[in-house]
């Protein structure tokens, strides 16, 4: 260090020096565009490796592009890329985070950057331009589009109701739905039948031409939904609380000690399937056990979690069985029987519990035996159990390799099968996955919950609610005060949309620390 002199402040004395040299980005440059270049080729080749098993399916020669970004995309994913984002953090480059629906263009843009920074005559990629950079998000917009309807200005988001029984009696309540920005109303088929279905589409349309703007109708088909069956409960009281053990099985038997509550099963085929030690999960998660046990012909289920007050066995109540294959069949013949008057009637079909592209292909075999135009069809694939998220990556290729293809994350249902505390881990990585493969997403279950039931949202739900204006499209369930919670999430789409685009903030200029001028004591 080279003294120039001395200077004296508060008894002090400083030593002024020559300031260090700046460092040189090269060679961190070039150890780090060796190792972007590296990955990029590996998720090129394994890529389209994955593409060319995927290529026959694919029929839509507009989803040719998007299922090669997903292949790249699962390619580049299953790698830890920790460390490489912090030798790219310091150098003020891509941590790579972003490019979900642009995979190889932000792998060359990165290594273009690199190179420069390295000073090197290494042969990188050629750099992507704006239009190519940006393309997939082009994609994802005319996909969210022809599935869900053209967004409304200033929120890209769309809003989508359940319809309540009710609706078919009361057009004015279809229409204020549509005069305060919902875009798709939800019929679901678990309910009803055909005389008042067919009302509330016909209320959907007179909405729509009052209001000037499409009112898209989803029509959700049931599925196999497992609920519990006849209940049986001791005389001295009625709840289940943790330590209890509850008799599963096909018919009630005769009361014994050692389970003083019994229940039967709505599809009581799912009981050859049940093994000791299968997680069983009964009303949506309130009541959390496993098989303990056989007993007669049927099994022992011992309560592990639950409410602290205890829960009321019902009849009737979601039944869950995350860890068992069960071996159903998503479309039950009151689906096929269904189908006639969805493809009628419906904008887009909903499909509930698909868990494998079979199921996919089973599903479109039977729109094709119904319509000619079946491939003009848009379908929302329900996700909500563990083996539909592992099969994603195939379920997306052989739907959307055929027809327009959404996904609805379907919170409640998966929630129940993996665990309450997965779920938000899990709705990330479908986000993503559906990104990089360019179909949009439904956010569904119990958004402003609290808010639509009660008139009164809880802190956690705004929250959550914000959070999924990164999806497409967010569905909010039937309650008294629904038209209120549409107006609530109407403005906060808006206003999230101005500071973010799926993972990418938009950095607007923030408002709340602006510094204002202050005003001279006396002035107008």
């Amino acid at each position: 260090m080279k003294c120039h002199g001395f200077a004296a402040q508060d008894g002090f004395q400083f030593v002024a020096a020559d300031p260090m040299p700046e460092p040189d980005p090269a060679p961190h440059a070039a150890l780090a565009l060796e190792a972007v270049l590296a990955l990029r080729a590996a998720v090129s080749r394994e890529g389209a490796t994955t593409y060319r098993a995927w290529r026959e399916r694919i029929e839509r020669t507009s989803f040719a592009a998007s299922a090669l970004n997903l292949a790249h995309y699962l390619a580049l994913r299953s790698r830890d890329l920790r460390p490489l984002q912090r030798q790219l953090m310091p150098l003020g480059i891509s941590s790579l985070g972003r490019l979900e629906g642009r995979t190889l263009a932000s792998l060359d843009a990165v290594a273009v950057a690199l190179a420069a920074l390295a000073r090197t005559d290494r042969a990188v990629p050629r750099a992507p331009d704006p239009r190519q950079f940006f393309r997939g998000e082009a994609r994802l917009g005319a996909n969210a589009a022809q599935v869900l309807g053209p967004p409304v200005p200033g929120r890209a988001g769309r809003i989508m109701v359940t319809l309540p029984s009710e609706a078919a009696d009361d057009a004015a309540f279809v229409a204020r739905l549509a005069w305060r920005g919902t875009e798709i109303v939800r019929i679901n088929c678990a309910h009803d039948g055909p005389k008042r279905w067919s009302a509330m589409v016909a209320n959907a349309r007179r909405a729509a031409t009052m209001s000037g703007a499409p009112l898209r109708v989803l029509m959700d088909l049931a599925g196999p939904k497992v609920r519990t069956g006849k209940v049986a409960t001791p005389a001295d009281r009625s709840h289940v609380f943790v330590g209890d053990t509850i008799f599963l099985g096909r018919e009630l038997c005769r009361p014994f000690k050692r389970a003083p509550f019994q229940m039967t099963c709505t599809e009581p085929g799912v009981l050859d399937r049940l093994a000791a030690g299968a997680a069983v999960s009964i009303d949506d998660g309130a009541l959390q056990g496993a098989v303990s046990g056989a007993h007669r012909d049927g099994f022992l289920v011992r309560i592990a979690h639950g409410k602290l007050g205890g829960v009321k066995l019902k009849a009737e109540k979601g039944l869950n069985f995350p860890d068992t294959d069960l071996g159903l069949d998503p479309l039950t013949d009151k689906d096929r029987d269904d189908l006639d008057f969805i493809v009628r009637n419906a904008d887009l079909i909903g499909y509930s519990f698909v868990q494998t592209a079979g199921h996919i292909a089973a599903l479109q075999a039977e729109l094709a035996a119904r319509s000619a135009a079946w491939r003009t069809i848009p379908v929302l694939g329900k996700i909500e159990t563990p083996v539909a998220v592992r099969n994603l990556p195939e379920i997306i290729v052989e739907a959307a390799g055929r027809q327009p293809f959404g996904v609805m994350i379907a919170r409640g249902d998966l929630a129940v099968e993996m665990g309450f505390e997965r779920v938000a881990e899990m709705q990330e990585e479908i986000l993503w996955v559906c990104e990089a493969a360019q179909v949009p997403v439904v956010w569904a279950t119990q958004v402003l919950e609290d808010l639509v039931k009660s008139g009164l949202p809880s802190r956690g739900e705004m929250t959550d609610a914000a959070m999924a204006a990164r999806a497409e499209c967010v569905m909010l369930n039937k309650g008294p005060n629904v038209l209120t919670a549409v107006e609530v999430l109407d403005r906060l789409l808006r206003r999230m949309a101005e500071h973010q685009v799926k993972k990418t903030p938009t950095l607007r200029a923030l408002r709340a620390w602006e510094r204002r001028v202050p005003v001279p004591a006396g002035a107008d």
